[in-house]
């Protein structure tokens, strides 16, 4: 298995981005403009996916050339 840390790295910094921005606009964490604010939960959302899919093509073995 071929691990391509130029897909896995960001993609694990888009995740954990996008976990902090969830948090603090589910109100979770307080503190800033974006505590409470909806729209930073959807952005948060958007970008956590945007980062497990990075991170599922950095892991996800490659296909064969015949």
């Amino acid at each position: 298995m071929s691990v391509r840390l130029t897909y896995v790295i960001p993609g694990v910094l888009l995740v954990l981005v996008g976990l902090i921005w969830v948090l603090q606009g589910a109100g979770v964490m307080s503190g800033s403009f974006m505590s409470g604010q909806k729209l930073w939960l959807g952005i948060g959302i958007v970008v956590g996916i945007v980062g497990l899919g990075l991170a599922y093509l950095g892991l996800a073995p490659r296909a064969r050339r015949t």
